[in-house]
């Protein structure tokens, strides 16, 4: 479903919102049991939110150990369908993935109430993708989010978001609507997934609603300035967007 809505392109974008994230690098936030302000070089503990399949993990995990020379941050996958989570293990067996299945767990619940496994304050970066619009309360996921990070951790989503541009957001839209639900039908025999697919976006909140529901959960937003523009980040004008979110050191 991703493939037709970004016409491939989602790849190139969760390349880039983990780069951008550049796990595993040596310069964490200071704990708030140290006494000093210097940065931390212990391991990195990630959550992945909705991430049955592994995406937004593997790449983590690849940006960690070859970019950064980490070979000891790990990543928690969570998805509520039990059924992702098993294809994203049996992904983790392939050969260009097996070296990362020691760092990998993986864990089914519900995002908007994680189980007691999942400590308050025990998770360094939290990310999901083209998932949370699927929650029946994305504001409750954010608290939960705010809750399991630590001080100085930082939330990452990257989600389908609105055009701002008219002309192309016309384009879009006819493209979302017209074609989607029929390529769906021819595709995949399936044309009620496709047609929710375009609806669940369309409900989404736009960018600067989302970027101050982050604020409201007690992020501190990134980007976002005094005039209360920007926050987030439009990837190809706005049909995808990266939002985060920074847990305060106090």
């Amino acid at each position: 479903m991703n493939d037709l809505m970004s016409l491939g392109i989602h790849r190139l974008w969760k390349d880039h919102f983990v780069r951008s994230l550049n796990p595993g690098s040596k310069a964490l936030p200071p704990s708030p049991s140290h006494d000093t302000k210097e940065s931390r070089t212990e391991p990195w503990t990630m959550l992945d939110i909705a991430g049955g399949t592994g995406d937004i993990a593997f790449r983590l995990l690849s940006h960690a150990t070859l970019i950064n020379n980490d070979h000891s941050s790990r990543v928690i996958v969570s998805d509520i369908n039990p059924a992702m989570l098993s294809a994203g293990r049996a992904r983790s067996q392939q050969l260009e993935y097996e070296p990362y299945t020691p760092r990998l767990s993986w864990l089914e619940a519900n995002a908007e109430s994680l189980p007691p496994s999942i400590e308050d304050n025990s998770i360094d970066l939290y990310t999901v993708a083209f998932g949370i619009r699927n929650f029946t309360s994305p504001s409750s996921a954010l608290r939960e989010a705010y809750r399991v990070l630590k001080p100085g951790g930082v939330f990452a989503c990257l989600e389908f978001s609105k055009v701002e541009n008219r002309v192309l957001n016309a384009v879009y839209k006819r493209w979302s609507f017209g074609a989607i639900p029929v390529i769906g039908q021819l595709v995949a025999g399936d044309r009620d997934s496709y047609q929710y697919l375009v609806e669940s976006i369309e409900r989404f909140p736009g960018q600067r609603e989302w970027r101050d529901r982050i604020a409201e959960a007690g992020f501190l937003v990134p980007g976002m300035g005094v005039d209360g523009e920007g926050g987030w980040e439009d990837l190809m004008g706005g049909v995808a967007a990266i939002h985060k979110g920074v847990k305060p050191l106090r």
